[in-house]
């Protein structure tokens, strides 16, 4: 048991050194190079999806019925290389928030040397997706202008608890993607590699992310809780609608107006977005951050 002589504050950071530790412990065991993991050098093979089916936001309509296999399998590569993109936004937005929070502590304390190891693991990320989209014949996929906007204005004022909760909202939402993508053997056997990859390093990310909710959330009276709650569901809502481009379509060689319009309204895709969530909105709830503002956003991108 803590001795009663010690503040609460310093109590929660030395919690949050020793689980930085065992962290670094574990980048140290398990951490991959995606530049010699990943087999950039066998030409793309058009037999395979780039993501499972099921993820697919026509999947279960009736374009998707229409679709010749081919057709479904150039969707799934763009839409996973829109993804892959996405992520790489996201991921440049991580970095900065993470570096911004560290930049003035000590740097010999391991949560700092934790925060620096997840900059270089998303660096790396950033390149291993960019690889990836390029060798699945897709475009740069940007979001849309607004959507940019809001996200180099979160990652300039957003602190503590808004930070790192959006930081874990998008990454529990790829980890659950991923997984299903990294162990279907319908999907390019290169993009397994890239989940599976992302998927062991992004595990301590989302650790150390839930970590840093709470011990900031610990800190927060009720004003600042309800305002970040609002504010990280809005980054919930901008990232989601963001992952899979409009432009997609057009480039799988769709009618781009008639699956924009039969993606909205897919039922069977919004229903894998919920299910893939019930881990983080059942973390949101723990943590009060599902005001009711917050949750109006969190149903419209539907993750709940």
């Amino acid at each position: 048991m803590a001795s009663s002589t010690v503040r609460p504050g310093a109590e929660i950071d030395a919690q949050a050194v020793e689980v930085a530790g065992r962290l670094l412990d574990s980048a140290r065991q398990l951490s991959y190079d995606p530049l010699t993991e990943v087999d950039w050098e066998t030409p793309l093979d058009e037999d395979f999806h780039g993501a499972s089916p099921e993820w697919s936001t026509l999947y279960g309509t009736s374009y998707w019925a229409e679709l010749t296999e081919a057709q479904r399998k150039e969707l799934t590569r763009q839409e996973a290389a829109s993804v892959a993109s996405t992520g790489i936004w996201f991921e440049m937005i991580l970095q900065q928030l993470i570096l911004r929070d560290v930049y003035s502590k000590d740097p010999t304390d391991e949560s700092v040397q934790w925060a620096l190891t997840e900059i270089a693991d998303e660096c790396r990320h950033s390149i291993m997706f960019a690889r990836g989209a390029k060798k699945l014949r897709a475009p740069a996929y940007r979001p849309r202008r607004m959507a940019f906007e809001l996200g180099r204005a979160f990652k300039t004022l957003a602190f503590g608890e808004a930070a790192y909760a959006a930081i874990l909202v998008a990454e529990e939402v790829l980890d659950v993607m991923q997984r299903d993508w990294m162990r279907d053997e319908r999907v390019v056997p290169f993009v397994r590699t890239i989940n599976n990859i992302h998927v062991v390093e992004e595990s301590r990310h989302m650790k150390f992310a839930r970590e840093e909710t709470r011990r900031h959330l610990a800190k927060a009276g009720r004003v600042r809780r309800h305002i970040h709650a609002f504010v990280i569901a809005v980054a919930a809502y901008v990232i989601v609608t963001s992952m899979v481009n409009k432009d997609v379509y057009a480039n799988a060689g769709l009618d781009s107006k008639r699956a924009i319009a039969e993606a909205r309204d897919n039922e069977q895709h919004k229903a894998m977005l919920r299910s893939s969530c019930a881990g983080l909105m059942e973390f949101l709830a723990s943590a009060k951050l599902l005001t009711r503002p917050a949750l109006a956003f969190y149903k419209r991108a539907h993750l709940i």
